[in-house]
């Protein structure tokens, strides 16, 4: 059959009529894309945010608040002509930046579409006020009021961390609770508790006009959802003690950190040079300062830095060897200035009353009975050879807590680093290595790296005869629960009953008794029964590193503290002294009087040009 061209051309209408009709039908019925788009011509969204919760001490004081912040917004699709220059008047702001933005807003016209854009942040209220009165004039543009952090406190402003806009990566990251112009925690407990404290947004939807014009609510309200606050967070932390702490450590690079024993909460947790809070309420303005300053203010070391624990570290290897029976108590070794190894080579030490006994070895930090003391573990016949029993060794030490993170609920934390068999194999060969070839590892030195949160864990640990549990910085409130791993004892691979012992000799290092005296005894308090030892790290960047740990009372301890100071020589010299007056402020709420000579020192001492920068 012969088709005509009216047929045709009729056909081929109707079909073009079909798939027009299909086209309609889908854009308007189910493509729910398009729906929106309609519905964003003729409706905005005004968002509502919300309250960002508070950051409490663990004495009910505020150390994180909030405070009323003003923005300036503007829709680029509303904005018509406008005086620039007047507009940059009232803003008090240079009209470079208006135009810059807005050829910005154009060029990306299609993309923005009807969202609102941060004009400017953070302006001063007069400002704001002062927009208000002439808004009408600059149609598209218009006011915000937001809650902004407030610190009332000069208390941790690294273990606070910090606020601030959120970018491109992040809105992608998180693409349900983000837009541009909004606000989340990027380090710390602000960005450790960003999902509790942020809250929930809210919107206002108003009806526009054809010329863009919001005339009324739409549907009286009736779909409006009002914001919900953050959830309030109770920390761990003293504020007055974690003041005092960042006061002592003023001019000193390095870490402090204190716990209560029986329940691993952190009481204070400085990093030195750190971040001022007054930094922190407009983190944007100060950060490349911050990130270009050669001292890394914004470099956690708590939970960040890894460093040799020095002789703190006997207390695991003597702990080790008296659980492998390979030491008693009352075995004594000689100290001869140090040990020999090798083809006459010598770990040295100062000179000491000789030969020590387990107690007076912890009290003077002897080297040479601590090399005796590792040897006789890697040593130990009843194993088939040394990678068999440095496998053991390592397992004791992983127990205590090192070599990897311990689970802390602060951000970032690492985990250090304890070397393994497989490691000296690669190195030397599996049969080329032995106990000469590792004895730095006697003494805290060598290829063992730990953080000061690990070391503050150590001292918990033998404060509480062989347990500790994960140390965290959130305490359990009506609105936050924290996980109950932070509950549960960690026990060492070293039974409880060999701990006394290692407990006196700490005491003997501050208070003395023994047949050798002690390396910490500038740091006895009367009354307060405080345990401590001291620590020397070789650091190959410069001057010894300086670390003490201590404990106080004796029996059922209240607070262990851990001070580490780069550069700063002798542990009795510098971190002593930290670490004793911290202790004594919490125990006894000031410092004695025949003590304040301590305190104005630690106060007057400036040790940064000891530390080379990078």
């Amino acid at each position: 059959m012969v088709i005509d061209r009216k047929t045709k051309l009729l056909a081929g209408l109707l079909f073009a009529a079909a798939v027009l009709l299909c086209r309609l039908f889908y854009i308007q019925i189910i493509d729910s894309s398009y729906k929106e788009s309609a519905e964003n011509n003729s409706m905005v969204r005004e968002v509502i945010y919300p309250t960002r919760g508070i950051i409490y001490d663990r004495n009910g004081k505020i150390i994180v608040g909030n405070k009323v912040a003003y923005d300036i917004l503007v829709t680029p699709r509303e904005v018509s002509a406008f005086d620039t220059l007047a507009l940059a008047s009232v803003l008090e702001t240079d009209p470079e930046f208006i135009r810059s933005k807005m050829a910005y807003y154009r060029k990306y016209r299609t993309r923005i579409g009807y969202q609102s854009q941060v004009l400017m942040k953070q302006v001063p209220q007069e400002t704001y006020i002062k927009f208000a009165e002439v808004q009408y004039k600059f149609p598209g543009f218009r006011g915000q009021m937001r809650s902004a952090r407030d610190y009332p406190v000069n208390a941790g402003g690294n273990l606070l961390g910090y606020v601030s806009e959120v970018d491109a990566d992040y809105i992608k990251k998180h693409p349900e609770n983000y837009r541009s112009g909004d606000y989340a925690g990027k380090t710390g407990i602000e960005a450790a508790r960003e999902e509790e404290l942020r809250g929930e947004k809210g919107y206002h939807i108003y009806l526009r006009d054809s010329r863009n014009r919001i005339q009324t609510s739409y549907k009286d309200g009736e779909l409006d959802v009002e914001a919900v606050p953050g959830k309030n967070i109770v920390t761990t932390i003293d504020a007055d003690l974690q003041q005092y702490g960042q006061q002592l450590m003023q001019n000193k690079v390095g870490s402090l950190i204190a716990i209560e024993p029986s329940t691993g909460e952190i009481l204070a947790m400085v990093s030195s040079p750190g971040i001022d809070v007054s930094q922190l309420a407009d983190i944007g303005r100060h950060y490349a300062g911050l990130s270009q300053d050669p001292y890394r203010p914004m470099f956690n070391r708590t939970v960040q830095a890894s460093y040799p624990p020095g002789s703190v570290f006997k207390l695991v290897n003597g702990l080790i060897g008296l659980e492998e029976g390979v030491l008693k108590t009352t075995d004594r070794y000689p100290c001869s200035h140090g040990f020999t190894y090798g083809n006459g080579r010598r770990l040295g030490c100062h000179a000491h009353s000789s030969p020590l006994a387990f107690k007076d070895a912890i009290a003077t930090s002897c080297n040479g009975y601590f090399c005796y003391v590792f040897r006789n573990i890697l040593e130990n016949r009843k194993y088939s050879g040394i990678q068999e029993s440095f496998d053991l060794w390592r397992e004791y030490v992983a127990s205590f807590g090192f070599g990897h993170p311990l689970g802390s609920d602060f951000p970032s934390e690492l985990g250090g680093n304890i070397p393994t068999s497989a490691y000296y194999n690669k190195l030397y060969g599996r049969r080329g290595w032995r106990f000469s070839t590792i004895i730095s590892l006697s003494i805290g030195q060598g290829e063992i790296g730990a953080t000061p949160l690990q070391i503050a864990n150590l001292c918990a640990t033998v404060a509480n005869r062989g347990w500790y549990k994960i140390p965290h910085i959130i305490k359990d409130s009506e609105q936050v629960k924290i996980d109950s791993k932070y509950h549960e004892r960690q026990y060492t691979k070293v039974d409880t009953t060999q701990f006394e012992a290692a407990v006196q000799g700490m005491w003997m290092a501050v208070n003395g008794g023994g047949s050798a005296g002690g390396t910490a005894f500038s740091a006895a308090i009367p009354g307060l029964d405080l345990c401590g030892k001291t620590g020397t790290a070789q650091n190959p960047r410069g001057a010894d590193n300086s670390v003490f740990i201590c404990f106080a009372p004796k029996d059922n301890p209240r607070i262990a503290v851990a001070a580490y100071i780069e550069n700063a020589g002798f542990g009795a010299t510098w971190a002593c002294p930290i670490a004793s007056l911290l202790v004594e402020k919490y125990l006894n709420g000031e410092i004695a009087p025949n003590r304040e000579y301590v305190e104005k020192r630690v106060m007057d001492g400036n040790l940064m040009h000891r530390v080379k920068k990078d």
